[in-house]
């Protein structure tokens, strides 16, 4: 049964419903063709048949899963009566049960209503209990909350049962207070505690389940009336209730329908139309037909055409049924008395009496059709439910696994353990021993940024008088040039280089350089070095921040007090080292202010050599440095282009180096070469030049790896190795300074996350709910 929808104009007629013979598995049996009654209804054949024992027994299987709690986590076949207020729904309510139910004034059903009719029994009785499905604000109770109670005692007088139903109602709206407050509730003290302390409307429902040896057997949901002169809040809320149950595709939908109103025009319809837009599981009640005046030529037509099947087609059709008035009720009319008044009245009135199927005319037959359809509807779906409580017990299962085991072990033992895996773990990971490489991996990185800005506050001497208008001399591969230039670094010429010569200059011998415009110079550079040093801490802080946490959720993680304890307790210990770490830091960046020493001295040497023979080849071929002329984008002609074979030329250089091989001078350079130039006017400065960049070569060397070894070891490596001492020591403080409730301190720290225990709960909850489920159904089957 797939969905439902209205079609305005359909000639065909729609053939009535056919349901199973109770002697043939497959012949049917039209419901339009009623048997002569009598008191009990028993025309229609299906109470004493082994077809009346089968839908007895489906009937009372979905009502034995409803009660265990199943309808919040199965999509149970249900019939579900619905319609707006005065649609005459509380009248059909009363027909089909048999009982009075609340008749005030406003809506009178203020939360739903499951009726349970079985004509086992030999005497009438009737049974009232509450089911808590959900809160107050209808979202699902765990599992553990759910329940069923019953409510009272059994009754035996159908006159008692309009007063009970009231308790119950008022029990269901007031979720806070016992249920048994309200047993001896009178109808006023009740509108009194309905008018002030309780909710509106609720999911909840309030079960009745009644034996009557002359009623059909039969399930259905009474929900409230569709109400539209109400605060908007409320109107939505009881809308959302009626959508929430009709909705569910294995929900047979009854839509009392009166006849004095338009169709179009009742929410009613629209909201059946919206949730079975085919109209497979709608069946339309159409109620109030004498209120159709004898000039309601029109209207009479319509709904002649409705019940039989011309206009708003649904799969299952039309019933009309005529309901007593009040006068009738008071008269306590028997239900024979009540079927011949509608029997006369249908066949003597139009357009009633031109109905061609009788069988959609009165209460007998259409009790009978639904029954059937419902217990029809039953057979077909078990299959489905079957699956589908496997499928759920499997999910459940699952999710069930996915938890941590209930703790069963002492529980020092248990914190000792996670202590020693965690700091295990920590040790690991700091000296890349474990699986888990993301501290040395970020780490590396960020030391790989550090070099980079290192690197970028080299000294940048350009040997020219205007130093703006050349390349930069970055490295002794004319064609590497750094990328990110810190921006403290000045770019200095020959002339920058002697202010700074002159004034250095103290006491010192005539043709002597002044050592401190070389440590001056130097400085400009290695101050830099505390920011990028500031800037890789931070980082790599964060870094130890962020593997900490996370080794503190995994390992501690399941219980929430201990995990809060062990990050507090830890990050002492980390705040410590960090500190400890930055004043190391500090210590060796002091170490390259003063002095500037090494004793490298055979690699500062070579060095020196080699920038001093390249800022002279510079001073010598500055139209090589020259940016505009780097820049250039122009091409050479191409002597072969003009029918020329290209002629190299040797480099003056290379024959130079060729003669003093010749006379013994071999093992040269071009860079040795330079040695061989006439002393330059600027030889001092570019002699000051060369010792400062070879000597920022020499200390940018140690720099970068002495920062991360000391990081490395004042924080990571140092943190390992105390940790676990601390960690340890710290606990047993905590512990102790409880004194004699150390112990409970320590089921206190390794106590479950109330979330997780309560999932837990009702995980195991749903798993025994399920095979009971489940268990059901099999026996069912068997």
């Amino acid at each position: 049964m797939n969905g439902f929808s209205f079609n305005k104009r359909k000639t065909t007629t729609i053939p009535p419903p056919t349901f199973p013979d109770p002697n043939s598995d497959s012949a049917s049996t039209t419901s339009g063709q009623p048997l002569p009654p009598d008191d009990n209804w028993t025309n229609v054949g299906l109470s004493s048949t082994e077809y009346a024992r089968r839908g007895r027994e489906l009937l009372q299987l979905i009502n034995d899963l409803k009660s265990m709690g199943a309808n919040t986590v199965l999509d149970l076949p249900t019939i579900v009566v619905i319609g707006g207020q005065s649609a005459g729904k509380s009248s059909l309510v009363e027909a089909v049960s048999g009982v009075n139910v609340p008749r005030d004034s406003g809506t009178c059903t203020r939360c739903p209503m499951e009726c349970t009719m079985s004509s086992s029994a030999t005497s009438w009785s009737c049974t009232i209990k509450l089911r808590f499905d959900y809160d107050s604000s209808g979202r699902n109770l765990p599992q553990t909350s759910q329940r069923e109670t019953a409510f009272g005692v059994p009754i035996t007088d159908k006159n008692d049962v309009d007063i009970w139903l009231r308790r119950a109602q008022a029990a269901i709206l007031n979720p806070s207070l016992p249920p048994d407050s309200f047993h001896k509730k009178t109808i006023a003290e009740l509108r009194t505690i309905n008018s002030t302390s309780s909710l509106k409307f609720s999911k909840n429902a309030v079960t009745i389940s009644i034996e009557d040896p002359g009623a059909i057997d039969l399930s259905f949901v009474d929900l409230p009336g569709l109400i539209q002169n109400e605060d908007p809040e409320v109107v939505e809320m009881v809308q959302q209730l009626t959508v929430s149950f009709i909705d569910r595709p294995n929900t047979i939908i009854l839509t009392t329908i009166p006849v004095s109103d338009d169709m179009q025009n009742q929410l009613s319809v629209r909201l059946a139309r919206e949730a079975d837009p085919d109209g497979e599981r709608t069946i339309g009640v159409l109620t109030k037909p004498d209120t159709l005046g004898e000039g309601a030529v029109n209207a009479k037509k319509m709904w002649l055409d409705v019940i039989e099947g011309r206009e708003h087609c649904l799969r299952h059709g039309y019933y009309c049924v005529r309901l007593p008035d009040d006068a009738q009720r008071a008269q306590r009319l028997s239900r024979s008395a009540l079927q011949r008044l509608a029997e006369e009245y249908f066949d003597t009135t139009t357009p009633w009496s031109e109905v061609t199927n009788r069988g959609r005319l009165g209460i007998p037959t259409f009790v009978s059709d639904i029954s059937a359809l419902l217990v029809k509807h039953i057979e077909r779906v078990l299959p489905q439910l079957r699956q589908e409580v496997e499928r759920l017990l499997a999910s459940c299962s699952e999710d069930l696994r996915a938890l941590p085991a209930p703790l069963t072990t002492d529980p020092q033992i248990e914190i000792l353990e996670r202590v020693n895996a965690f700091c295990d773990a920590f040790k690991g990971v700091v000296n890349g021993s474990s699986s888990d490489k993301r501290l040395a991996q970020r780490n590396r990185a960020l030391y790989l940024i550090f070099k980079r800005d290192i690197r970028g506050t080299a000294p940048d001497f350009r040997p020219f008088d205007h130093p703006e208008k050349y390349k930069p001399f970055d490295s002794l591969d004319p064609e590497k040039n750094l990328v990110d230039r810190n921006a403290g670094i000045q770019t200095m010429g020959v002339y920058e280089v002697r202010k700074v010569i002159q004034e250095s200059i103290a006491w010192e011998l005539p043709n002597n350089i002044p050592y401190e415009a070389k440590t001056r110079l130097i400085s400009q550079s290695t101050s830099l070095w505390n920011a990028p040093a500031e800037q890789c801490m931070t980082a790599i802080n964060d870094v130890l921040d962020d593997v900490i946490k996370e080794l503190v959720k995994t390992h501690f993680g399941r219980f929430e007090i201990l995990q809060a304890l062990i990050s507090e307790l830890i990050q002492v210990d980390i705040d410590e080292y960090k500190n400890l770490s930055r004043v190391a830091v500090k210590q060796t960046l002091e170490l390259e202010t003063s002095p500037n020493f090494t004793q490298n001295t055979h690699y500062l040497q070579t060095l020196r050599e080699r920038w001093l023979a390249r800022y002279k080849l510079g001073r010598r071929k500055p139209q090589d440095y020259n940016k505009i002329a780097y820049g250039q984008t122009s091409k050479p002609t191409n002597p072969r282009i003009m029918g020329m074979e290209p002629e190299v030329p040797t480099p003056p250089e290379v024959h130079a180096l060729r003669f003093l091989a010749q006379a013994g001078y071999k093992g040269l350079s071009v860079d040795d070469l330079a040695r061989l130039l006439p002393a330059d006017e600027f030889e001092d400065e570019l002699v000051v030049m060369a010792d400062v960049r070879a000597y920022f070569n020499v200390a940018y060397k140690r720099i970068i790896d002495h920062i991360p070894l000391k990081i490395e070891h004042s924080l990571h490596q140092a943190l390992a190795g105390r940790l676990s001492v601390s960690l340890l020591q710290s606990l047993i403080a905590d512990t102790t300074s409880r004194g004699n409730a150390g112990g409970d301190r320590m089921k206190e720290l390794v106590s479950e996350d109330p979330a997780i225990a309560l999932k837990r709960d009702n995980l195991q909850a749903m798993l025994a709910r399920l095979r009971e489920f489940r268990r059901r159904l099999m026996n069912f089957s068997a």
